[in-house]
């Protein structure tokens, strides 16, 4: 089994989106961690506040097919995509770290995001402080203590990913503004 951590943010009915990917993670793949929820601003564009956390899951499945179980996942959650990278999502999954694999194409493991980002690292160091980053060989606590001083106020949340059975239907269907 490879350890793989995820990347998750909404920031449109992001307490109902969120919990949509939290039981769709757990529909996949059985067992998952996950982190606490962090709110924290837009960053690169005006919008609402985002929340964010992070969740592990162990798996069997290729990158390419992690991605296309995001992909599907993003399709529950009614995301819309062509709003360019900075903009007001629905639901937000990306792939972080795929055990200590280092790969280029058809994406950067381990994502990029992981070292620039606090509303990345917070959640992320905090789920697996010991955890070895492949490219710089230090904890992600080390990280994130380097990067905490600097980095934008990140609050948390009280959400519980544990309520109710959540279907797509529970989220209100986004208008692009």
């Amino acid at each position: 089994m490879t350890t793989v951590f995820l990347g998750i943010g909404s920031n449109i009915e992001p307490e109902a989106h969120l919990r949509l990917a939290a039981a769709e993670l757990r529909r996949r793949y059985g067992d998952v961690a996950f982190s606490r929820v962090y709110r924290g601003p837009a960053i690169g564009f005006d919008g609402p506040d985002f929340l964010n956390l992070v969740a592990r899951i162990e798996t069997r499945r290729s990158p390419a097919r992690l991605l296309a179980d995001i992909d599907a996942i993003h399709r529950l959650a009614r995301r819309e995509r062509g709003g360019g990278r900075f903009c007001s999502r629905t639901l937000d999954i990306d792939l972080l770290l795929y055990d200590r694999l280092i790969m280029s194409e058809p994406l950067e493991l381990p994502r990029p995001d992981v070292l620039q980002y606090a509303f990345v690292l917070r959640p992320l160091a905090e789920l697996a402080p010991d955890f070895v980053h492949p490219l710089t060989g230090r904890t992600l606590a080390e990280h994130w203590r380097e990067l905490a001083p600097t980095a934008p106020a990140l609050s948390p949340v009280d959400l519980d990913l544990e309520e109710r059975a959540v279907t797509s239907r529970d989220c209100g269907r986004h208008r692009p503004r």
